[in-house]
């Protein structure tokens, strides 16, 4: 079923779920630390995202999952030309220590680990049109689930701890001069909330996410955005995964959300899918599909 990092699903032991996801986002307002804008200069800037996915069963409980994004980017207006390419690899280890009936419905906890880091050589110091920040980053995310019939509510909470950068000038201004290439990057947290429905045929659900940086500084007026800025955004979003009857292990999925409120971030719309299938391993007859989403 397309199992994420940020979701409250597992996959089988011994199979393995990968596809293929697309994801467009738009913006043509933004905030320049908390005045929220637009700039003729830019225009509406956009970004695209095709990425290769995969999730593999060490166990019924224990995960091992990836992604690897090609990104490119693009204003309407102005000069300035949209980069593109191979962004990051992104890795997981996706950990159920617990579930347990409870009440009427059953309670899930997870730990997530997680690693990423820069597969290409892209520019990180040409926002808002880089492809992405060439951090280094771990993540450790701890989530609870909780399902009533086919009812649920997911809550997590991940710390992002991310590498410093080079860049190409030996000097740049943040709140004071820096005489150097090396840039420190703050660090990062994020909090999610998602509820909806949930099957083996269906999962629809809202999500609430926040994004909050530990530090940095705001875009400075009439300037560029930096690696290092204060990067805020409250986003909300609708995710639908579906499987197929008629061709068992392949599922498909989509979504949107928008930025409800940021600081020194574009105020995008964003939507995506994908398509995705499972290959058993096992080499077992099963009567039932290959995952199943309930707890």
């Amino acid at each position: 079923m397309a199992q994420t990092d940020a979701d409250a699903i597992m996959m089988a032991k011994n199979n393995y779920c990968s596809g293929i996801m697309y994801g467009n986002s738009q913006w043509d307002h933004y905030w320049e630390g908390t005045l929220k804008r637009n700039n003729l200069n830019l225009g509406t800037v956009s970004t695209q995202m095709v990425s290769y996915m995969g999730n593999y069963g060490l166990s019924d409980k224990l995960n091992v999952m990836f992604s690897l994004p090609y990104i490119s980017t693009n204003a309407s207006a102005g000069t300035l030309h949209g980069q593109q390419g191979l962004q990051d690899l992104s890795v997981w280890v996706k950990w159920m220590p617990y579930e347990k009936k409870l009440g009427k419905g059953t309670l899930s906890l997870y730990g997530i680990g997680g690693y990423s880091l820069p597969v290409s050589n892209y520019i990180a110091d040409f926002l808002p049109l880089s492809i992405g920040l060439h951090t280094q980053n771990l993540s450790l995310r701890a989530m609870a689930d909780y399902q009533v019939g086919n009812l649920f509510a997911t809550v997590s909470g991940t710390y992002v701890a991310r590498s410093n950068i080079t860049i190409d000038r030996t000097s740049y201004y943040t709140t004071s001069l820096h005489l150097t290439n090396q840039v420190d990057m703050p660090n990062a947290s994020s909090y999610s909330v998602r509820a909806g429905y949930r099957s083996d045929r269906l999962i629809a659900e809202a999500i609430f996410d926040s994004w909050i940086t530990n530090g940095g500084f705001d875009i400075t007026r009439n300037n560029m955005p930096f690696p290092s800025n204060r990067m805020n955004s409250s986003t909300l979003g609708v995710n639908i995964k579906y499987t197929v009857n008629a061709i068992k292990g392949l599922s498909l999925i989509g979504g949107g959300n928008y930025v409800l409120a940021g600081r020194n971030v574009g105020q995008a719309t964003a939507y995506d899918g994908g398509i995705f299938y499972i290959l058993d391993f096992t080499h077992k007859q099963k009567k039932s599909t290959p995952t199943s989403n309930k707890k």
